[in-house]
């Protein structure tokens, strides 16, 4: 049987949703008020829409999904992400509190057996190699670092979405089908397409902090469960290519930082996204060009992943200089002239 009206199912769920939730959010004044040069809206947008995709994806996962223990430490931790980014949304939470959420997730799913705990020795054909303590260490580094990179990426009307949607699909594509991982990939693809009418250029309502993180913590889990784990892809190699686009671009936001003495965390518009709009091109035009990047990432991960591990390292390091080669010409190291405000962009 089809598992795909899951997808529909999640689709459909918020797509109706959406606009009592943006009715709601102005009725009891949740909105991003444009406030500083960062922001790229110039009037006030509900920002709250992440509510709706996280109670959809709960109630289909508890619903569509067969149960397991896994899956449950999975939506727990996501309850608690999506709990930490209410209150930001609302008040403002500081970093520190929301990367002690973040941990605290991670380590919830950890708990329940959501955890890297081998992956193929690139220099030996056929060996695994047993992560052990390493294992549970890297699974948070991994779970929290994509929560936030998803989180960073939304600056954009539609962009964080858009490329949930297209890792989502591709993790359901790669994904070891004896699990819940591509079930729950279905259900992420639905709810944020269905959430994307309504967000694309020019934002009805934005899916806040709530949505981003949801989103990024779900699919690192995913990214584990589905396709770290399985038999055919024990690599890390996958998931960071189909998720390259966010997660390299903190890194290079991160490094940007460090270089130019400012916080780690700060917010500025270096980002690529912002680096193409100042080279001419729209929002619209930005968010398609940024679609089509994380698309060919995608295809790129699937098909080095079908080589031995020794191709897909060497294969990997030519395309993570030809990334950083590209960064360079963005200047995605470059400080910009107006980014020492903090906070968050939309």
């Amino acid at each position: 049987m089809s598992t795909f009206y899951i997808f529909f199912v999640a689709f459909a769920a918020v797509f109706v949703a959406m606009p009592l939730n943006i009715y709601a959010s102005k009725k009891f004044g949740l909105v991003d008020v444009p406030k500083d040069k960062r922001r790229m809206h110039d009037k006030p947008v509900p920002t709250m829409g992440g509510i709706t995709i996280f109670i959809v994806v709960i109630i289909v996962a508890l619903i569509f999904i067969p149960h397991s223990k896994r899956l449950f430490s999975l939506l727990l931790g996501g309850v608690v992400i999506a709990v930490s980014g209410m209150i930001d949304d609302v008040k403002n939470l500081r970093p520190i509190y929301k990367l002690i959420a973040q941990i605290i997730a991670a380590i919830i799913a950890v708990s329940g057996g959501l955890k890297i705990q081998f992956i193929s020795n690139p220099f030996v054909s056929n060996e695994i190699i047993d992560l052990k303590l390493f294992g549970t260490i890297l699974t948070i580094i991994w779970i929290v670092g994509v929560t936030n990179a998803l989180n960073f990426v939304d600056g954009m009307d539609g962009l964080c979405a858009g490329l949930a949607s297209i890792s989502a699909i591709t993790f359901y594509i790669a994904s070891d089908r004896g699990g819940f991982a591509p079930l729950l990939a279905l259900a992420i693809a639905g709810a944020a397409l269905g959430f994307l009418p309504y967000n694309f250029n020019p934002a009805k309502i934005f899916m806040g902090d709530t949505g981003a993180l949801f989103l990024g913590y779900t699919l690192a889990c995913i990214s584990i469960e589905g396709v770290v784990k399985s038999v055919a892809t024990i690599s890390l190699i996958l998931p960071i290519f189909i998720l390259a686009l966010p997660v390299f671009d903190t890194l290079f936001a991160m490094i940007r930082r460090k270089l130019n003495g400012q916080k780690i965390m700060s917010a500025d518009k270096g980002h690529l996204h912002h680096r193409l709009v100042q080279k001419g091109f729209t929002v619209k035009q930005t968010v398609l060009i940024l679609y089509a990047i994380a698309i060919v990432f995608s295809v790129l991960g699937i098909l080095i992943g079908r080589v031995e591990p020794s191709l897909q390292l060497t294969l990997s390091l030519i395309c993570l200089v030809a990334v950083i080669t590209l960064a360079g010409f963005f200047g995605l190291f470059k400080k910009n002239g107006q980014d020492t405000q903090q906070g968050g962009i939309h």
